[in-house]
């Protein structure tokens, strides 16, 4: 063998080598990073996805808890159990990879908790009504958070990532700061919160005191911290998109150790390659269908210092998200699962007579409503659909919420009840005889709860707060605004 061909060998052997083993020694030191809990507090997940081709909705967390790194904001006390979610996040991720959808919950919403069991201690918390959803996690883990979710959306998660205190203040040293804008000059001695007017890159303790801030934006609620959570996130998007971040492996390697290093996922993603499988669904995703969204939210009934969902909208949100609707642009077709997808009837040809409908009187036909969508008032806004369509002897009643809106009919008016499931787009596979209802019923489910005909998305113009293609001012709060 010639002197340069074995030279040649050597050195192709020792990059090759020395290749492998720094991707080992990374990939052993990020999987050692990983903490993981459970994904539920139940029974798990019934439908799995694929973390590479499916839709899928990942839970983001923060947890308050002052244990550890974190003790320095509070005595542990102030976290119990497991500690309260300090930030709540849905990341919704499309099949498609062409849009996420960021949906932040308040930590001050009252919600209904199920129950949940410590998948640690077998012990069984039963379940709580008008509790702060940000308490679900405090008793039997994380897995009870992602329950409250699942029922209070109807969506199922598929993930979970939980990061506290010390996360934010690394990733955001790692990446070089994060610039966020403000409209005046704040100070807010709670957070320790300090900032010029303007634009400023915050990193570490800054960075962490810009998101825990309580105080500072808007009217000092939670629903500006919110916004200010989410003008952060789109301009850590941004940054990392301009940056390149995604594309260049080392760069990625640096922050993939600061995150893990602060991480709790649920067992189906506790490896890296799930992580890296992620990751790289989202680097090439435009970053206008980035949509930052909050639920729709009203001073609570029984305690105005809390937040309860707001009705209609929040109802047309989750029913929104349930169809799989672009938030940034509702009027867009959905791509349909296989699973929806039905065979088409088939038509007539021109030789083909098709019969006559049977004549009958509209206005003389029994039509009753029922409201099983959980949304007060809703039978009322069909009912105005019926009558304008002609079936004015209407009747409605409320009921057990369901998921799927049916159209039952009695004997004989199997006719009139197509006739009223067309008038309101329900699918005639969603007609079903029913001998003990007079006339026809149509019984509303929690998929129809806004609009007058079924499967249409209605959504609050304001429903986006932004994408993360658009750069936010957050508003000061004028009692903590200081001269400078």
């Amino acid at each position: 063998m010639p002197v340069w061909l074995k030279v040649a060998t050597a050195v192709v052997t020792v990059v090759v080598v020395g290749g492998l083993a720094f991707a080992g020694y990374w990939y052993f030191r990020l999987q050692s990073n990983i903490s993981k809990a459970p994904l539920t507090a139940g029974d798990g997940n019934s439908n799995p996805v694929s973390d590479a081709n499916d839709r899928m909705q990942i839970l983001i967390l923060g947890s308050d808890t002052r244990d550890g790194k974190n003790s320095e904001y509070g005595a542990a006390d102030l976290s119990s159990g497991y500690g309260q979610s300090d930030v709540m996040m849905l990341m919704d991720i499309s099949a498609d990879n062409k849009r996420v959808n960021v949906i932040s919950f308040p930590r001050d919403l009252l919600v209904d908790i199920p129950q949940c069991k410590d998948q640690k201690t077998n012990q069984v918390y039963p379940a709580r009504s008008g509790v702060m959803i940000n308490e679900a996690m405090a008793q039997a883990g994380i897995g009870c958070a992602v329950d409250t979710v699942n029922k209070l959306t109807g969506l199922e998660v598929d993930h979970f990532m939980m990061a506290d205190f010390n996360a934010v203040k690394e990733l955001s040293n790692t990446v070089g700061g994060v610039e966020v804008c403000i409209s005046d000059a704040v100070y807010d001695p709670d957070s320790r919160l300090r900032l010029p007017k303007g634009t400023s890159a915050v990193q570490g303790e800054m960075a962490l005191a810009f998101l825990r801030t309580r105080h500072a934006f808007a009217d000092g609620g939670d629903l500006g911290r919110i916004k200010a959570q989410q003008g952060f996130l789109s301009s850590l998007t941004r940054k990392i998109k301009d940056e390149g971040t995604l594309s260049d492996p080392g760069k990625m390697l640096r922050i993939a150790d600061t995150v893990t290093q602060n991480l709790t996922v649920d067992e189906g993603l506790a490896s890296v390659p799930s992580l890296l499988t992620i990751g790289n669904r989202l680097k090439n995703i435009d970053i206008s269908k980035v949509a930052f969204v909050a639920v729709p939210t009203t001073p609570a009934v029984q305690d105005p210092n809390r937040l309860e969902i707001a009705e209609p909208a929040g109802a047309q949100l989750f029913s929104a998200l349930r169809k799989d609707v672009d938030l940034t642009d509702p009027t867009a077709p959905t791509t349909p699962s296989p699973s929806d997808t039905a065979t088409p009837a088939p038509t007539a040809t021109p030789t083909e007579t098709v019969p006559p409908a049977p004549p009958y009187d509209k206005a003389l036909q029994p039509v009753t409503v029922a409201n099983g969508t959980g949304v007060p008032g809703r039978a009322q806004e069909i009912i105005q659909a019926l009558v304008s369509g002609g079936f004015t002897q209407t009747g409605r009643l409320e009921a057990q919420p369901v998921a799927q809106s049916v159209v039952y009919y009695g004997s004989e008016f199997a006719d009139v009840a197509a006739d009223v499931a067309a008038l309101l787009g329900i699918p005639a596979a969603q007609m079903l005889p029913a001998p003990a209802v007079v006339g026809v019923q149509v019984y509303l489910g929690t998929d129809f709860t806004s609009g007058a005909t079924y499967g249409a998305a209605a959504l609050p113009g304001d429903i986006v707060n932004q994408t993360a293609g658009d750069a936010v001012c957050q508003q000061a709060n004028p009692e903590l605004i200081v001269a400078g």
